[in-house]
């Protein structure tokens, strides 16, 4: 097991230095879901909603949080996003919404952080457009599902 990169030698929390990193194309997909009441999706669906289309102000705040994650998570590094994409997927069979976030990047660190920033965000905000119809509401599954780039490589989350 690799060790932890955010302490130094003294066990102090620090900002890695990628200074010496080749800049590559990295890239990283998140995803997650929220699930909800079948009439609370049904709202979201048919676009009745009276705060507006939930879906779209969704990916907007996902798309912003993505540009916004190293105000948000201490030890990230700032980064020129070159792609963001948040897509959301209402299923009706399972009475949920399905987000997946790519973000990309041409840099010296990965992008990470701001995918999985990007699609809890985004779920976040269904749940707060809606909790005034379904309290219930609840977020699932979020995780990392690839990342390309860097001297790590590819990865891909098994779903077997």
């Amino acid at each position: 097991m690799s060790e932890l990169t955010h302490f130094n030698q003294d066990g102090d929390a620090h900002m890695v230095d990628v200074g010496e990193k080749s800049v590559t194309l990295r890239e990283a997909v998140a995803g997650g879901a929220i699930q909800m009441q079948p009439d609370t999706l049904q709202l979201i669906i048919e676009g009745g909603h009276k705060k507006g289309d939930v879906l779209g102000i969704a990916r907007i705040a996902g798309i912003m949080a993505a540009k916004r994650t190293a105000d948000l998570i201490p030890l990230c590094h700032p980064l020129m996003l070159t792609h963001v994409e948040v897509e959301l997927t209402p299923d009706p069979q399972h009475n949920c919404v399905h987000c997946r976030s790519i973000v990309e990047t041409r840099g010296q660190t990965g992008v990470e952080m701001e995918a999985l920033t990007a699609t809890q965000v985004a779920l976040l905000t269904i749940y707060d457009m809606c909790k005034a119809v379904d309290r219930g509401m609840q977020m699932q599954n979020i995780c990392l599902l690839e990342k390309k780039g860097g001297k790590s490589g590819h990865w891909q989350r098994d779903t077997a």
